[in-house]
């Protein structure tokens, strides 16, 4: 019963999140879900409700190096990985969108990753 509970309250905090953060043409929102395992991330035009550029852990190229890939250290090379990718794009400034979750741990190294590497948020 505690982890639908828990699941619950973090929902209810993405939508809340949510009503204020918003992506645009000049700053897309970067949007971050972490599961136990894995961690998923995009940059999204919420104006054209189009995904610009998506990564994962999933990836052969991300998780090719990493001991574990649902870790902070994973979350840090998601974060470069991400704005490598990005800059290919043409997007150099974003709006973080941590999806519920606290800024912390895996969420923070990512966006620690991603400033590393040159995006701006």
């Amino acid at each position: 019963m505690r982890v639908t509970d828990r699941k619950q309250r973090r929902v209810k905090t993405k939508r809340r999140y949510r009503a204020a953060v918003r992506g645009t043409a000049d700053r897309p929102r970067l949007s971050v879900y972490r599961s136990l395992r894995h961690v998923y991330a995009q940059i999204i035009d919420d104006d054209k409700g189009a995904t610009l550029v998506s990564v994962s852990t999933l990836e052969k190229a991300t998780s090719g190096g990493l001991d574990a890939t649902g870790n902070c250290e994973a979350g840090k090379v998601l974060g470069k990985l991400i704005a490598e990718r990005a800059k290919e794009q043409g997007v150099e400034s974003v709006v973080f969108d941590r999806g519920g979750f606290r800024y912390h741990g895996v969420i923070q190294a990512f966006a620690d990753g991603a400033r590393e590497a040159g995006l701006k948020f």
